[in-house]
């Protein structure tokens, strides 16, 4: 199969991509900010930024690839569904 024959994604589904990935990079940032050693008002305002930003960046990645391809990464990530075998189980339950 050639590049051509491949459907090449829009900006705006990359875009949105990139900016979940940034979410909990900004998430564990704001994590770790609280063992250095600068002092406590430039800790609190850069944990508070790096919680607001990922937020929005999250609202706005979620806005560019759609809530089904986010709800599909969300299952693939739930540590329940790591040891199932194929699709979703029908028990019932």
């Amino acid at each position: 199969m050639s590049n051509g024959d491949k459907q090449k994604k829009p900006f705006l589904f990359k875009l949105g991509i990139g900016l979940l990935i940034l979410y909990p990079v900004l998430w564990g940032f704001a994590a770790i900010v609280p063992f250095t050693p600068f002092p406590i008002h430039i800790k609190a305002t850069v944990i508070t930024t790096c919680i607001v930003v990922g937020e929005i960046f999250f609202l706005i990645g979620v806005a560019f690839v759609g809530k089904e391809v986010v709800t599909k990464y969300k299952s693939k990530l739930n540590p329940k569904n790591w040891r199932r075998k194929g699709g979703k189980q029908k028990d019932g339950k």
